[in-house]
């Protein structure tokens, strides 16, 4: 079978017929799996370079400190533009088209950002906000493998990912430390030689060619496939034919929009209370993962290259919140380990930023700690959220609830600007980035319990015979 052919029965079924979805085979499951961890460690190797390369951009421009963490808020702006509006689209185009989308978009944005002149002024900052608001399209590249691997694992023919698939997805959730530590490796060993423009040059290449590997070996999910022809079906007023149809597969059909269904009554606790944690999550993911050159540097008196030793070593730690996160998620429940997790993470910020911290091996263990527990439970939270939402809308709501990660940078940018102008990058950190991150924590108590992913008949096991 080829990437192409999703291989369901999409013929109108018999009365009372139940059918199966095909399954993936292991050699499709290990494909998906590695082409979703490269695509999202690129995608993020490009949005992090960003922050991590700030301070040479800084000085290549001629911004102050609080000018410069202004041009990130205002990227943040335009970012979350593009990262609202490509839920739906990924709804529409399906699951491997959207990477290709997310990932092509990166490839061009690292481009043209090595092009931008540094010395028009105005012009030269208005293009760079253009540009990179662009880098929404990678950012959102999570909601895709979120929203694909979950369908991908759903119908493997390996036991163990379905058994354990936060565990298995926390791998690829992982590209976030490690495209930051290749960030801040390749920033190290090339920023002095080459200069920051051909480190965007470098981000580039790359994921030109995961777009090409995805539209030659990825295959598309068959919830997909079924979801793409009962909306066709609707199309063209076959409405009886289509809920037909889903009948047959066990599965919810509806012919409402998307971005409205995640607003239906079962569904928007859980839209409002994750869209509001992830903005004061954001409120620590801008300034200790995007900006960490930044605090490092004005925060804790860190010089450049040293920062950018550090970064790799407590990315390099942070890996593994991933991976540990994901585990204990598939054990203890998604929800306590996000809430655990963003709280014992403020907590290890505040004293990274007090004078407990202070040498290197104490910075780094306790900013190591801090970014453990903060971008771990993403592994569990990217789960949990497409477990929150039926096919029909899933990507629309992973989508729409990541896209507030844009508005947190914005007012958690807003705020660390204006408190670092006045009390200094160490009190901005502590009063914006540590107690936002723990009260995300708090806040995630709210959340409900996902049972979308498990309405969706999860006794019918994948038909093997297909593969």
């Amino acid at each position: 079978m080829s990437a192409h052919e999703p291989g369901i029965d999409l013929t109108p079924p018999a009365p009372d017929e139940e059918r199966r979805f095909p399954a993936f085979s292991k050699k499709h499951t290990s494909i998906a799996t590695v082409l979703a961890l490269l695509a999202w460690t690129i995608a993020v190797f490009d949005f992090g370079l960003f922050g991590t390369l700030l301070p040479a951009m800084q000085e290549d421009f001629g911004w102050t400190a609080p000018e410069a963490y202004a041009i990130n808020t205002w990227i943040a702006v335009g970012t979350a533009i593009v990262c609202f509006g490509i839920g739906p689209v990924i709804d529409r185009l399906g699951r491997r088209k959207g990477m290709m989308t997310t990932i092509g978009g990166t490839a061009v944005v690292s481009g043209l950002t090595a092009l931008i002149p540094a010395g028009l002024g105005f012009i030269s900052n208005g293009l760079l906000v253009f540009i990179r608001s662009f880098g929404g399209l990678g950012f959102s590249e999570q909601a895709v493998n979120a929203t694909y691997m979950n369908e991908v694992y759903a119908v493997t023919v390996v036991a163990e990912k379905r058994k354990r698939p936060g565990f298995h997805y926390s791998f690829i959730q992982g590209g976030w430390p490690l495209g930051f530590l290749l960030a801040s490796a390749l920033a190290l060993a090339f920023l002095p030689l080459l200069g920051w423009r051909a480190l965007y040059v470098m981000a580039c290449v790359p994921a030109i060619v995961i777009v090409w590997l995805i539209y030659r070996m990825l295959k598309e999910t068959p919830q997909f496939e079924l979801h793409h022809k009962l909306t066709e079906l609707e199309k063209h007023g076959r409405s009886d034919d289509a809920h037909a149809l889903a009948h047959a597969y066990g599965v919810e059909h509806s012919s409402t929009a998307p971005l409205k269904r995640i607003w239906e009554p079962h569904l928007r606790r859980n839209t409002i209370v994750l869209s509001l944690a992830w903005i004061l999550n954001f409120f620590g993911i801008a300034i200790f993962s995007i900006l960490g050159s930044s605090v490092l540097l004005n925060a804790k008196g860190v010089e450049l290259t040293a920062a950018f030793w550090f970064l790799i070593v407590i990315n390099a730690l942070a890996y593994f919140g991933y991976v540990f996160h994901g585990w204990l998620g598939d054990i203890i429940g998604r929800k306590r380990t996000i809430i655990g997790g963003w709280i014992i993470s403020g907590i290890c910020f505040g004293i990274m930023l007090s004078p407990l911290a202070s040498n290197s091996l104490t910075i780094i263990l306790t900013y190591g700690a801090g970014l453990f527990f903060l971008v771990g439970p993403y592994a569990a939270i990217q789960y949990f959220m497409a477990e929150c939402y039926p096919v029909s809308c899933r990507a629309t709501g992973t989508a729409f609830i990541g896209a507030m990660s844009q508005p947190g940078t914005i007012i958690g940018g807003a705020l660390f600007t204006a408190v670092a102008a006045g009390s200094g990058t160490g009190p901005a950190a502590l009063w914006i980035g540590a107690l936002g991150t723990l009260l995300s924590g708090v806040l995630m108590i709210a959340a409900k319990p996902p049972i979308e992913a498990l309405l969706e008949d999860p006794h019918k096991l994948p038909d093997e015979s297909n593969v």
